[in-house]
């Protein structure tokens, strides 16, 4: 960046002493947004310039100070960072361009650094302007500055309209894609899937569904030597290395995995226009609202289905903290609900002093924390499992069996509910719609009672606030209302997706945690009674789908591993009774090994004696069956 001129200053050599000296700065800056004056103002066309004008002027000695492809509307540059470190430390006498817009393209900036070299007795030439501080002031100078800004900006406005229209046909103008992707070689517009990373990616979704956190996935990962992204990318040669020759190729960041969750693409959906530039002096981008994304269904190849991208999400909404002790987090916790209050249940794990053992209960959280006024609906995990593992068993085999029968039952039960709620919902909406109005005509009012000078100014502010804050709550109740309004009205039965679901659990005899997650969507416990001094109490299973659904009882049959377990315990049963009667012998055969002759004698006395007691008693005569069939 720094140049000395050898060539017109025979005394160069001496650089100490020119560096210790006042100096002539010669700035030149070039960027693409130049567009058409790129060849006019090129770096070497503004070294010849400003070194003709310096030679002609007596401006020695001078150096060069340059930035090459960066924007006028930027500050940051590295050139002119240097520039302006040598004005505040006193260092230069003159600072030439060639022209105005050179320095840069904001008219307020540029002001108060002309203001600033007055200040620092620098003087400051554009030649091509004919600008020049140690002459009177010209009065253009202020425009010249604007229009350099106008420049800009007018570029900015072209380069966003440009993108627009190609965002909203559908083309993606950044050259980054979703890890997962890659572009089509004939087609950059069209996108392949990278199966490698495809699996990455599916693996991921179904680590979620299976109970685990996305710092717990990464440590997976880590430990199956699974490549991180650009890592990957680089192995395939898609792009150079970019990271340091010291770091891990299997080290995956939660904050990674958490973003490849979170991605809609993977669903097969182009999103479009994702963040924007609020101005064009500002580099950083904010993200768009969802609903000013230009969103292209099935634009391009599905990695994940719906359905998992939806249940992954839910579950990472769910809060699962592991016990104390160390344990993982239970795999129920977020799915139990207290039928009462309605709040989530809370996982037991404390130990219990009288039986020495350690709970495994779900109890209210809001009994338990003592935050509402509610009972305790305690209800043991291994029972509530069992019941789980039943019902789910039931039902699936069902609707495998009497395919029919199950979606003519389900479609019945779910026109009924979506009927009542519906017609809450568009209850709900109806009156917060009504409550909206009315605050407009209330604002609109109170605006007039200020403009008027009855309601003093802080009084009129609180209730400005309170009523903004008001409509804000309803607007986004009404959204989420309509939302629903609109849903029920769409809604097509998805019994076939349960079909799926239970198709692809034909036989099992005991949950997974990914079973748990793709079945369940809550359970509701009520507090148990006593009825005829026994306890009984109500569970209410909703599932993903078909939500509570009350199926007949089924004879479902056993599993292959539940045969082999009765098998087993019947044998084990015979064994014992062999056993046992084994056992009884051998203790005959001591017993008669002791007995005396004396005492053998006295118990056959004995025996005969109750053999005639028993013929000559008065009870009435019972024929031996076998006298009898004779």
């Amino acid at each position: 960046m720094l140049e000395l001129n050898a060539e017109n200053n025979p005394n160069c050599r001496k650089e100490e002493v020119m560096l210790n000296q006042k100096s002539v700065i010669l700035y030149e800056r070039l960027s693409r947004d130049d567009g058409e004056d790129s060849v006019s103002n090129s770096i070497l066309n503004q070294r010849q310039l400003l070194e003709d004008f310096a030679e002609k002027n007596g401006f020695k000695p001078y150096r060069h100070i340059q930035d090459d492809g960066f924007s006028g509307t930027g500050w940051n540059r590295p050139g002119w960072q240097q520039v302006m470190a040598e004005i505040e430390s006193g260092n230069v006498q003159t600072l030439i361009v060639k022209n105005l817009d050179r320095m840069g393209r904001d008219y307020l900036r540029v002001g108060l650094l002309l203001e600033q070299f007055e200040q620092n007795k620098v003087r400051f030439i554009a030649v091509n302007d004919g600008i020049d501080t140690a002459k009177p002031q010209d009065d253009f100078t202020p425009f010249r500055a604007i229009f350099a800004e106008w420049y800009a900006k007018d570029a900015s406005k072209k380069i966003r309209a440009v993108f627009k229209a190609r965002t909203e046909a559908g083309y993606h103008c950044t050259g980054s894609i979703p890890y997962g992707y890659l572009h089509d070689p004939e087609n950059r517009q069209n996108w392949l899937v990278d199966e490698e990373a495809a699996q990455v990616i599916r693996r991921i979704f179904q680590l979620v569904i299976e109970g685990n956190g996305v710092y717990q996935i990464a440590k997976i990962l880590e430990q199956d030597k699974i490549l991180i992204p650009t890592a990957h990318y680089e192995a395939s040669g898609i792009i150079e290395s970019v990271r340091k020759k010291t770091s891990n190729l299997y080290h995956w960041s939660g904050g990674v995995v958490a973003r490849i969750i979170e991605r809609r693409e993977y669903m097969g959906i182009k999103i479009l226009r994702k963040t924007y530039s609020e101005n064009y002096k500002l580099k950083k981008r904010r993200e768009t609202a969802k609903d000013e994304q230009i969103i292209f269904e099935g634009a391009i190849p599905q990695i994940v289905d719906e359905e998992t991208w939806e249940l992954a999400q839910q579950l990472r909404k769910t809060v699962r903290r592991p016990a104390k002790n160390g344990e993982p987090p239970y795999r129920l916790t977020g799915l139990m609900f207290c039928e009462t209050c309605g709040a989530k249940m809370t996982h037991e794990r404390s130990m219990n002093y009288k039986s020495g053992k350690a709970k495994n209960s779900y109890i209210c959280s809001n009994y338990r924390q003592r935050t509402q006024a509610c009972s305790i609906h305690n209800i043991h995990v291994p029972s509530l499992e069992k019941l789980l593992l039943k019902t789910i068993r039931n039902i699936s085999y069902y609707a495998r069996t009497y395919e029919a029968e199950f979606i003519a039952k389900v479609q019945e039960i779910s026109a009924v509910r979506q009927e009542s709620a519906i017609k809450e919902s568009k209850k709900l909406l109806s009156g917060n719609k009504r409550r909206f109005d009315e605050l407009d005509i209330l604002i609109k009012k109170l605006y007039e009672s200020f403009a008027n000078g009855k309601i003093p100014e802080k009084y009129f502010e609180k209730l400005l606030k309170d009523y903004d804050t008001e409509q804000v709550s309803l607007e986004s109740k009404i959204a989420e209302l309509q939302s629903d309004v609109d849903e029920w009205n769409t809604n097509v039965e998805r019994s076939d997706k349960f079909l799926e679901l239970a198709k692809k659990y034909t036989e099992f005899d005991e949950l997974s945690n990914k079973m748990v997650n793709e079945f369940v969507e809550k359970i509701v416990v009520h507090e148990a009674l006593k009825v005829d001094g026994k306890r009984e109490q109500q569970i209410d299973i909703y599932l993903n789908f078909i939500g509570n659904f009350d199926a007949p009882i089924m004879d479902v049959p056993l599993t292959a591993r539940e045969v082999e377990d009765l098998e087993k315990a019947e044998q084990l049963r015979l064994e014992k009774i062999e056993i046992n009667k084994a056992k009884q012998r051998e203790k005959n055969l001591k017993y008669r090994a002791t007995m005396t002759a004396e005492k053998k004698a006295e118990y056959a006395a004995n025996k005969k004696a109750k053999y005639i007691d028993k013929r000559t008693s008065d009870r009435p005569y019972k024929p031996n069956k076998r006298t009898t069939n004779a």
